[in-house]
């Protein structure tokens, strides 16, 4: 069994915080949250890191993160592109928005044979996560079903004061594993709790602070790059008619519905450690002052990449 490989996504530009955030430094020493996650990685076991990027960021991001990694890790990089669907397909004219979570892991199918992780590059995800994902993929490959597992965090450790966010809201069953996820496309602290809305505002749902939420960090067999390949064709089918401009094929879809033919299943690793991301830029002091309590904690030393 190969040893698990950490694959994180960095094609997105963040559009609600502007510029490429992923390469925004998050305390004195110049530290990216991208640094944090990989320090917190390759303690936990991971040794090579493959890099979803967009092509026309590959100079400024081998730069920013790449060629200072690959002192410490194997880096790699895998190209997340609008043209790469399936032939008899065309993207349509005047789209730009990427094609989602589940067509970046795609683009990393000809570099895995074997387990690996996926994060976002601009969330910190913290030590336990790491070492949670890292040790049941290294003891769980495919047997009847394919074996996979998501790192699952209390809802109230994930929210911002400065906006509304996007959450999985996980269903589990009663061996706690995954059984459905709900993505909640707006959820935001409200009138002292926490809520999702799914009519722009003229209805709210409550959800409880200790429900457990995906914030993308997934542990999957190579298998799953098989079935999101043959997935992809329905999923334009039906995108294209539908929301030709902006559908999304998401890695919980694929999942959800691998679950609901019981071909897979998820465990579901939970994690009480606090969600950290720069989502607004007034979140960013937040995550500064966050990184240095840690720090001052010994929780990381206050230079990362110290030899």
């Amino acid at each position: 069994m190969n040893k698990p490989v950490l694959v994180i996504m960095a094609a997105g530009m963040g559009s609600r915080y502007g510029g490429l955030k992923q390469i925004d430094p998050v305390d004195e020493e110049g530290h990216i949250i991208m640094d944090f996650s990989m320090y917190d990685a390759k303690r936990a076991g991971f040794e090579k890191v493959i890099f979803i990027i967009k092509r026309e960021n590959e100079e400024s991001f081998r730069a920013a993160v790449g060629d200072r990694m690959s002192e410490y890790m194997e880096v790699s990089y895998a190209f997340q592109e609008l043209s790469n669907i399936p032939e008899g397909y065309e993207v349509p004219e005047g789209r730009v928005k990427p094609w989602g979570t589940a067509h970046a892991v795609l683009s990393c199918i000809d570099q895995i044979d074997g387990p690996f992780a996926v994060i976002n590059a601009d969330d910190y995800y913290g030590v336990e996560a790491f070492r949670l994902i890292y040790d049941y993929l290294s003891s769980h490959p495919d047997d009847e079903k394919y074996r996979y597992a998501m790192v699952g965090y209390h809802l109230g450790n994930t929210v911002t004061d400065n906006g509304h966010v996007a959450r999985g809201v996980c269903t589990l069953n009663e061996s706690g594993e995954l059984e459905a996820i709900n993505e909640r496309t707006r959820i935001e602290k409200r009138n002292g709790g926490i809520a999702y809305t799914e009519d722009d505002g003229a209805n709210w749902t409550e959800v409880p602070a200790d429900t457990l939420v995906s914030m993308n960090m997934w542990g999957f067999t190579e298998s799953i790059l098989r079935e999101i390949k043959a997935g992809f064709p329905a999923f334009l089918d039906e995108g294209l008619k539908e929301n030709p401009m902006k559908c999304e094929y998401f890695l919980p879809a694929v999942v959800s519905r691998l679950l609901g033919e019981e071909k897979a299943t998820a465990a579901v690793l939970e994690s009480k450690d606090k969600w950290y991301g720069v989502t607004y830029k007034e979140d960013k002091p937040v995550v500064v002052a966050a990184m240095k309590r840690m720090k001052e904690e010994g929780l990381y030393p206050k230079n990362l990449w110290e030899k």
